[in-house]
């Protein structure tokens, strides 16, 4: 007990002194709830939990900036202050970077992997016509899908039925986040939304 109160008020102070302020978790539908008590347990890494923090964009607010070298994703709010999500995000081969906007967004989302993916893995074969929406799919419970000049870049911005990922390149270029994150990003990010990726 006393070595828990100690490791806590210890925790406390470096975030204090970091002046980062914890991002309270956003309300779950039921389905969200039993969904996300499907997917596999992990313990993230303290760094990659939701921080309010001093925005080190230089964006403007509303903005989605990702940095796939450090693993976070921020969310640029006014006052010069980001939300910071960690992430996970495209291995060397299949990084990709760019602007972009978000046209559309979806709860619990279909999955179809691309032609060029299954030839890749062949184990995807039999969800190669499209996978629905559960604790199973890779994009997890929320996505953001990115457009560049009104076309689908097949990226997207999504959650994970693999947690242990965050903070690593391990996906085909999107950015995998928390389910619990994905949701709230899902929440503060309206479509239109322009998206930044470094």
């Amino acid at each position: 007990m006393k070595k828990t109160v100690f490791v806590a008020l210890a925790l406390s102070a470096l975030l204090g002194a970091c002046q980062y302020k914890s991002v309270s978790a956003p309300e779950l539908s039921a389905r969200d709830a039993e969904y996300i008590a499907l997917v596999p347990k992990f313990d993230t890494y303290l760094p990659y939990l939701p921080y309010e923090i001093a925005d080190p964009t230089g964006q403007a607010p509303g903005t989605v900036y990702v940095d796939t070298k450090e693993k976070f994703l921020y969310l640029v709010l006014p006052n010069k202050k980001a939300i910071r999500y960690g992430v996970a995000t495209g291995d060397e081969a299949f990084g990709w970077t760019g602007e972009a906007v978000v046209q559309r967004k979806a709860e619990w989302p279909r999955w179809t992997p691309p032609a060029e993916m299954v030839k890749r893995w062949p184990h995807l074969k039999p969800v190669a016509g499209g996978m629905n929406g559960g604790p199973e799919n890779p994009l997890g419970a929320r996505a953001l899908y990115l457009y560049q000049n009104g076309h689908d870049t097949l990226y997207r911005i999504h959650g994970t039925n693999e947690p242990e990922t965050i903070g690593r390149s391990a996906s085909s270029g999107c950015i995998r986040m928390r389910n619990i994150d994905a949701i709230d990003l899902f929440n503060r990010v309206p479509v239109g939304a322009k998206v930044i990726v470094v």
